[in-house]
């Protein structure tokens, strides 16, 4: 009979040992899967924890219910965003969820909205602001290469400036029959020139000196600053102007009297900034 009391509580540590470690094992299986569901961001693993671990400590299935909620109300903020489907929706969204499993995509949205804005509005503006908002946006290139077109017909501030610097150079030296200033405001060779083709420096000068008469005492060419420029890109951003505009000459002669004509004026500005064609009509009013 001793013996048997023995065995028995033999068997009896030897359950209870076995016991110790299946519940020791199933203690850390169960913790390793609850840090795993807790970092986790798939609410199918977080409710997965929740099926396989019903006896799991109450701390950990609050924790993780409180998690799973929270991805549950994230999605359906998202899934509004993606109804939604506008800039300040994907904002709001960020804005809420700066550490969202969407956030990636998110940005992905806005960087697309703003990109169809950009090329729906296609001004330099609108380019400019894409960039500004995404410098490392998914259409950079495409944004740079926008403005770069837009930049090829768009007449820029200083050159509107460098154009009429140069008409107000060519015609203030025809009024001081300046030789040298007036060859310096064309160039080498120009393709029309009041009518004769190829003409030169020397053509331009000879027509100073012609509209001299002999009674003529001073002239004035005043520019009335109504330039309409058109902008051709002719070689890798170098571009030629085709410029219109009006301009005054007042002629005062040797015996007092001033006289005066009004000629509409078409010429072109190389990208070297010289006067490449000119041809004028006057105006009979």
């Amino acid at each position: 009979q001793s013996v048997f009391i023995i065995s028995f509580i033999i068997a009896a540590i030897i359950c209870a040992g076995f016991w110790y470690f299946y519940a020791e094992a199933s203690k850390k299986k169960e913790l390793e899967a609850y840090e795993y569901a807790i970092k986790n961001s798939d609410p199918v693993v977080l409710q997965s924890y929740l099926d396989n671990y019903l006896d799991a400590p109450q701390a950990h299935r609050d924790s993780v219910k409180a998690h799973l909620s929270m991805l549950q109300h994230i999605d359906r903020q998202w899934n509004d965003a993606l109804v939604n489907n506008s800039k300040e929706a994907f904002d709001e969204y960020l804005a809420n969820n700066p550490n969202s499993p969407h956030k990636a995509e998110a940005k992905h949205k806005i960087d697309s909205l703003d990109w169809v804005t950009a090329v729906a509005t296609d001004s330099e503006d609108a380019y400019k602001s894409y960039l500004e908002s995404h410098p490392n946006g998914e259409h950079v290139d495409e944004a740079n290469n926008g403005l770069k077109k837009i930049s090829a017909k768009t007449v820029q501030p200083q050159e509107r400036l460098m154009i009429s610097s140069t008409f107000r150079n060519f015609f203030q030296s025809i009024n001081a029959r300046d030789e040298e200033g007036l060859r310096s405001s064309v160039s080498n060779l120009l393709t029309s020139f009041l009518g004769k083709l190829d003409a030169t420096k020397n053509d331009v000068v000879t027509f100073m000196n012609k509209i001299y008469k002999e009674d003529t005492k001073s002239m004035n060419w005043r520019l009335n600053n109504d330039y309409k420029i058109d902008k051709k890109e002719v070689g890798d951003e170098q571009y030629e102007y085709t410029v219109n505009f009006s301009t005054i000459q007042e002629v005062e002669k040797t015996d007092g009297s001033i006289g005066s004509n009004k000629f509409k004026v078409k010429a072109k500005i190389n990208p070297n900034g010289e006067i490449s064609e000119l041809n004028m009509i006057k105006i009979v009013e």
